[in-house]
């Protein structure tokens, strides 16, 4: 078994900027949800896509949320788990909107009109290692070729 490290900030930035999808915790009247998102990051904040009328488009808004990216390998029994939490909003400014545009927009996966763009600035970040044999190649969640759209 891989010993079981914590990363540090700069290190779970690094991965955050490595994905393109990862999972949203939420509360709302019903409990807890945790949903999918293809995410990007743009400054210090996470950036989702999302319809105005879905779960994270309704209790997202002005809400303390978590996200969570990861990666791991079976096979050499290793993996990484990275959490950002802060407050989540719309972003409502065209200009911010077009600086999203321009410098990595989120392109969901799913069908329909995402025209919702929540963003989560993170004021805390954290998150842990473990296994050996890590190397910047087999670390990332994706491979991705950024400007690529």
């Amino acid at each position: 078994m891989g010993e079981s490290r914590e990363l540090s900030p700069d290190e779970c930035v690094r991965l955050l900027e490595g994905g393109i999808v990862g999972r949203v915790a939420i509360s709302t009247p019903t409990g807890p949800h945790i949903l999918p998102v293809n995410y990007s990051v743009v400054d210090d904040a996470l950036i989702f896509r999302t319809t105005p009328y879905s779960l994270l488009g309704t209790y997202g808004r002005n809400a303390q949320v978590a996200f969570e990216v990861d990666h791991f390998d079976y096979e050499d029994q290793r993996g990484w788990s990275v959490v950002a939490r802060g407050r989540a909003d719309a972003v409502t400014d065209p200009e911010e909107i077009r600086h999203i545009r321009d410098t990595w927009p989120p392109r969901p996966w799913a069908d329909g009109t995402r025209n919702l763009y929540v963003k989560l600035p993170w004021t805390e970040v954290s998150g842990r290692r473990i296994g050996n044999g890590w190397t910047t190649t087999n670390e990332m969640p994706v491979r991705r070729a950024v400007g690529a759209y």
